[in-house]
């Protein structure tokens, strides 16, 4: 995917700047053709040279050529990009950036691309908590550059927090993902609910399930694989996903997944229900620790059905998937809820068969479309079931 691709690597005056050497590697490997910008103080953390010989260019930092005199054009380099990656991008080169300063080869031919631009921060964390930072980040997206969030870890300070450079694998990704040409869902918007929702009772107790988000995040990450551009709804989980096509957005209550559902289901192509969603929620919820009593009696209100309220929001060009799971009468049970909701294919599981279901690995399902024709599958890992709803889903699309 990035074989033959045109990229200039801007590396800025960091610590993680050594983290830029192994970028290039991944690049070069792809069959990339890396051309790096160093800004002067980049030049105290990582050498030229060593940037040079991974990625077989001379390494630029000035407008003039060193010995020979000659401009490097700065214009030029920006029209030869197919893509520009600043890593790391400092809070000084980005508040250059979010300003339109431009004293340096590097802020020069970053004005002159016409090409996609991501730009991974790195710098201390309250450097990056600082209201002038946060707008700086905020002004360069409103631009349409991609910024690649830093992660938390040990920083160079010797404190904790987020600021760390993303890793160069997962900025390698981000870069590897957008250049993607051959799959079957790509440019599709889909919205992917995932994992439990928590009713409180009170601040320390809840209603919940067992739900752990395996299946759900297994089935966004195979869509995005496919070139879908997935909101990823979640409600408390574990589980975790790096990929770039994945947006995750953290719910905690049925009302909250609500909310977050219908905001983005107008614009979805397709529409994975596989969250665990309470059906019912304490009428009140106590905003004091309930003391302990020898009993202790509920009254519970039915939250919003997500499910059938999608279903009666859907229009023409729309697929939703649906999710059963079932102790007894499974089929039936199934269909009942594909027809009242105005699904397009149901998810069948049951907690009758060993290894299904909430907690495991692995889980056995059968797959059943509007015209009430069912494929059953063998017990898999949960990422070798969530190829096969995704097929599912493609062959759906194109019948």
């Amino acid at each position: 995917m990035l074989r033959g691709r045109k990229i200039i690597l801007g590396v800025c005056g960091g610590i993680a700047a050594y983290k830029s050497a192994v970028l290039i590697r991944l690049l070069v490997k792809a069959g990339a053709e890396v051309k790096v910008i160093m800004t002067a103080s980049a030049h105290q953390f990582i050498t030229p040279l060593t940037l040079s010989s991974l990625s077989g260019n001379p390494v630029l930092t000035g407008f003039e050529k060193e010995k020979t005199g000659e401009w490097n054009n700065h214009v030029d380099l920006g029209l030869w990009a197919d893509a520009f990656i600043i890593a790391p991008a400092t809070a000084n080169t980005l508040a250059k950036i979010a300003n339109g300063i431009c004293d340096s080869l590097l802020l020069a031919t970053y004005l002159s691309a016409r090409c996609p631009v991501w730009l991974a921060p790195a710098m201390d964390l309250d450097m990056l908590q600082h209201p002038s930072t946060v707008a700086n980040i905020e002004k360069i997206r409103s631009f349409g550059n991609t910024l690649i969030d830093p992660t938390f870890g040990e920083l160079a300070s010797g404190l904790t927090g987020t600021g760390r450079m993303a890793e160069p694998e997962d900025i390698f990704k981000q870069v590897e993902f957008f250049f993607a040409r051959d799959q079957r869902l790509k440019g599709k918007k889909v919205l992917v609910t995932a994992g439990p929702t928590y009713e409180a009772i009170d601040p320390v107790r809840f209603i919940g399930n067992h739900s752990s988000g395996k299946m759900g995040f297994a089935i966004a990450e195979e869509l995005a694989r496919e070139g879908a551009l997935v909101d990823l709804i979640s409600g408390p989980t574990d589980q975790q996903t790096n990929h770039p096509g994945i947006i995750v957005r953290q719910v905690t209550s049925a009302e909250e997944m609500y909310n977050a559902c219908t905001a983005v289901f107008k614009d979805a192509d397709i529409t994975v229900l596989a969250a665990a969603v309470a059906d019912y929620r304490p009428t009140v919820q106590s905003t004091q620790k309930i003391k302990k009593n020898s009993s202790l009696t509920l009254e519970l209100t039915k939250t919003h059905d997500i499910a059938a309220s999608l279903g009666k929001l859907k229009h023409n060009g729309q697929l939703i998937v649906g999710f059963a799971l079932e102790t007894n009468q499974e089929m039936e049970n199934a269909i009942k809820k594909l027809d009242s909701k105005n699904f397009d294919l149901i998810v069948l599981n049951s907690l009758n068969d060993a290894g299904a279901g909430f907690g495991h690995d692995t889980n056995k399902i059968t797959i059943i479309d509007r015209h009430h024709k069912s494929t059953s599958f063998a017990l898999k890992d949960k990422k070798a079931v969530a190829k096969d709803i995704v097929h599912a889903i493609i062959d759906n699309l194109h019948a």
